[in-house]
C-alpha cells in the first residue's frame, strides 16, 4: 500500500481511508468501529495493519482499542497528539467523558 497513491489501494483500503478522512480533530474510533463503518465488520486487525503500513500519513492516533487503550509502541506520541486535540488520556488509555 502506497499511502500517497490511492489508485493502488484495494477496495478495503479505500473504504477505510474514507472513514479515516472523515475523522476530525478530537474524534476517536476503535479499530472495530473503523472496520464496521468501512463495511468490513470483523476486520479490526486489518485496520490496525493498514494504519501501521501508512507511515503516519493517516490519522492513526485517532484510532484506539475498544478498551480505550493507546498503541503500546507509540503510547507517548499518541497521547501527545490526542492531547493537542483536546482528548484526555491517563495511564495509557483515553478518558471518556460522559
Amino acid at each position: 500500500m502506497d499511502p500517497f497513491d490511492r489508485s493502488s489501494w484495494t477496495d478495503f483500503e479505500l473504504a477505510v481511508g474514507e472513514v479515516l478522512d472523515g475523522l476530525g480533530t478530537g474524534d476517536l474510533l476503535t479499530y472495530g468501529e473503523v472496520a464496521a463503518e468501512a463495511g468490513y465488520p470483523g476486520a479490526a486487525r486489518a485496520v490496525g495493519s493498514m494504519l501501521a503500513r501508512s507511515n503516519g500519513t493517516l490519522p492513526w492516533w485517532r484510532v484506539v482499542a475498544t478498551s480505550g487503550k493507546l498503541l503500546a509502541s507509540h503510547e507517548a506520541e499518541q497521547a501527545l497528539l490526542l492531547a493537542g486535540e483536546g482528548v484526555t488520556t491517563r495511564d495509557g488509555r483515553v478518558v471518556r467523558n460522559g
